[in-house]
Formats: C-alpha cells, structure tokens, sequence
C-alpha cells in the first residue's frame, strides 16, 4: 500500500490492559511473583501515559476515563524477568502475557538509547496484548562507542548480514525455546537503528513472520527486501528515513509483499518515543493501533478472528 492510501481511522476507546509485576532475575528463579493488591501492583510510565492498549473492538468491557480507567489497567496480569547474560548473549528483558498459551513472539529491537526504560514499556504494552515480547540488549557487556560504530558501518554498507544480525537471531532461538510461546507465529519491532536491524534481518531469517520497523533504513540493494516476509513500517516526513520508507514502499510492491508503510507528516525522528521532544502522539497512537492490527493478522490469528469483519 502506497503512502497516499493509507489514512489514519478512528480506534475505539480503549479497554483495561495487563498490569507489570514484580520482576526477578531469570537465574533459576520463579517468572514472577503475582499480587492482587492493586495499591502495591506497579503502573508503568506508559500506562499513565498511553492509557491501556488493549483494542475494545477484542471484548465487551464496559470503557473507562480518567482515574477509573488507570486502576483498571490493574486487574490483568502479565509476568517479566529479566535474562541473564549467561542465558541470551547481551541479556534482555521479557514480559510474558497470562492466559492461554503458547502466545505469538515479538522480539524488540532498541534504538541508539539501548534497552532503556522506555523500551521495556513498549515490551509490556505488547504482553498486555496478548504476545510474549523480549526486548534484546545489543550494547551489554561491550564497548558502546565500537558497538555502535560497527554497527553505523554495517547500516551504511547496507548488509544484510550485518554485525548483530547474529545476536538477534539468537535472540529468536531463546524467546521460541520458551514453553509460552508459539515458534511459529514470530515477528520483530524496531526504533531507528532497531528498525534499520528488523528489515536487514528479516531479508534472512525466514522464522520472522511479520516486522514493524520504526524510522529505519534499507539494506542495500533494496531487491534484498524480497525475501521479507509482511511488513508494517511507520516513518516520520521531517526525517531523511522518510526517503526509506517510500523506497521500502515501492520494492515490497514490486516484489508482492504484503505491507502497510506511512509517512506521518510533520513528524520528526523518534516520534513514538515518549521520552523525547519529538514525541507525537497522534502519530504514536495510531502507529501502534497499526501495529497491532497488522500483528493480530500475521501472528495473533486467534485474536484476528473475533474481530468483526475478521
């Protein structure tokens, strides 16, 4: 779909999502430890923030505003850990959902901040919606400085195999090794060097089922994108990325791949990030109303299909 065609649509309120839990090191320890004191449960800065994320076309909860909407976001569960470094190279951040299992995968991809407090929300906001999320550390126990290097020069030759491809996919191998969730039903979020990292790697790992890179770049030749599987990407106007994602746009037409690509306009870099300035949003609350629609189909089927008009 061109950028043209696609138009923001109104999303219906939203309905109450998974609450965090406690958290423990994943060394043998329990997952996590559950509380149904909703005065000690922990609301994290994107709960307060975005409201719940999950969607009320999925149930026939009654909508909440304000003060009562925030405390209802407390009566779902979810579960998170972090992971050693002993057990996923680089270590990581886990937030597993409740209910029936095994759950879709989305593996997250930090951008040049590393695995910050923000991205750990954006890995809960998935478990609230139902899908086992880990959000992968590619900085932890290096140099940050040569890390990051390496990894500019990778995004400026524009391979696929590029350094940290590697760490990615075996940080896939961990999250389907997980009893919670479904090896087969996989997908991959990114941010900036992390959405440049979710195209470059889905050109050669066939396991993902479905990315959603955030203001990334290409890989070069742009023909690489051939082997992608469906792809949801969400770029800025006011951003050089935005030149990428019409390029992106054009190829996976060209080589009928199943895609969504806008461009937000007067957006900048980062505008899903609400810790920055440039945070938008309008433009991050329909990005992510995109991303989960497209996940629902390519991962979440049992979710797509109680959809109406599923």
């Amino acid at each position: 779909m061109s950028e043209t065609a696609q138009h923001a649509t109104t999303k219906p309120a939203p309905t109450p999502q998974r609450a965090l839990m406690d958290t423990r090191c994943c060394g043998g320890g329990p997952e996590g430890i559950r509380t149904p004191d909703l005065l000690n449960a922990i609301q994290t800065r994107s709960q307060l923030r975005h409201g719940p994320t999950s969607r009320a076309e999925d149930d026939d909860t009654p909508h909440l505003n304000g003060p009562d909407r925030a405390a209802a976001t407390m009566l779902n569960w979810m579960k998170t850990r972090d992971v050693a470094h002993n057990i996923l190279k680089g270590g990581g951040f886990v937030a597993l959902p409740d209910g029936d299992r095994p759950h879709p995968g989305v593996v997250v991809i930090h951008e040049a901040y590393g695995l910050n407090d923000n991205i750990k929300d954006i890995t809960q906001r998935f478990a609230s919606e139902g899908y086992a999320a880990l959000a992968v550390d590619l900085f932890s126990d290096r140099n940050k400085p040569i890390c990051m290097a390496r990894y500019m020069a990778g995004m400026l030759r524009g391979s696929v195999n590029r350094f940290g491809v590697e760490d990615l996919k075996l940080a896939l191998s961990y999250l389907a090794g997980l009893p919670e969730v479904d090896l087969d039903r996989i997908g991959a979020i990114g941010f900036c060097m992390g959405g440049s990292f979710a195209v470059a790697w889905a050109c050669t790992d066939d396991r993902l089922k479905a990315v959603a890179p955030f203001y990334g770049v290409n890989p070069r030749p742009i023909d690489a994108v051939q082997r992608m599987c469906p792809v949801v990407g969400s770029y800025p106007e006011k951003d050089f990325t935005a030149s990428a994602g019409r390029k992106l746009d054009v190829a996976l037409t060209r080589h009928n791949i199943l895609h969504d690509i806008k461009i937000y306009p007067g957006t900048q870099h980062s505008f899903f990030n609400d810790t920055r300035g440039s945070y938008n949003k309008s433009a991050a609350d329909d990005s992510w109303a995109r991303v989960l629609d497209f996940f629902d189909t390519h991962l979440n089927h049992k979710k797509a299909a109680i959809r109406p008009g599923a």
